[in-house]
């Protein structure tokens, strides 16, 4: 009889185990999403029509406008997990402004600076059976963003390349100081596009930076290893100011 139970208990045990693997895997290691990565707006022919080529019609104020989002990429590794899963999360509440002074073929960017708004990101990547908006509360507090609510660029002056100014979609490098949790270190922007449509830029890059470097650990994630290194995608429409 006590043989029968100690059996009886065995299978159960092995049993009890298998069903929570069988969780674990459904929660950790089941189907993962992620959006698709930023892109310009392709031209309409009227809107590369209006482009100018004498290229004066970037000279002036850009504001960033409708249209406009930021993103953070991470790394985060579930326990138990081999491959990392890149956790992604963004705001279209950003704002800031551009200013070009020169003529064609001699544009320069004389103040340029972009406001993000840090309590409003939310996570736009996705793990079956994770709740990853549980992930916006904790990075929240790691940002202290009650303290500290937005991040802020601002460029240091750089040339516009001469190609934007005819319309062609062009890249660009642009150093400058990004504000984080109250803490400034130099960056650089890497601008993968900028393309003039007609009456409005658009600018499409990344900064790659660490998150130590603004004195903020990685978030504690319950059973979850994130990296320090971030990377911030963006995508800005920029339009002329009134």
């Amino acid at each position: 009889m006590r043989r029968n139970l100690l059996i009886a208990g065995g299978a159960l045990a092995a049993l009890v185990l298998l069903v929570l693997a069988g969780g674990y895997a459904y929660y950790f290691t089941g189907i993962r999403t992620a959006p698709k990565p930023l892109a310009l707006s392709s031209p309409s022919p009227a809107a590369s029509a209006a482009a100018s080529p004498a290229g004066n019609s970037l000279a002036g104020t850009w504001m960033v406008g409708t249209g406009s989002v930021a993103r953070y990429h991470v790394s985060e590794t579930f326990a138990g997990q081999t491959s990392s899963h890149e956790a992604i999360a963004e705001t279209s509440s950003v704002s800031g402004s551009l200013v070009v002074a020169g003529s064609a073929g001699g544009l320069q960017a004389t103040a340029a600076d972009v406001v993000v708004d840090l309590s409003s990101l939310h996570s736009v990547d996705t793990v079956l059976g994770l709740n990853v908006s549980n992930r916006d509360r904790i990075v929240s507090q790691s940002l202290s963003v009650q303290q500290f609510p937005q991040a802020v660029f601002k460029a240091d002056p750089f040339a516009i390349p001469a190609g934007l100014e005819s319309g062609q979609t062009v890249t660009v490098s642009v150093p400058g100081q990004l504000t984080i949790h109250g803490v400034t270190r130099p960056v650089t922007a890497t601008i993968q596009q900028v393309q003039l449509n007609g009456t409005t830029v658009q600018a499409l890059g990344t900064i790659t930076t660490a998150m130590t470097d603004f004195g903020i650990s990685p978030p504690r994630v319950g059973i979850t290893v994130v990296q320090p290194g971030v990377t911030i995608e963006f995508k800005f429409n920029l339009v002329r100011a009134a």
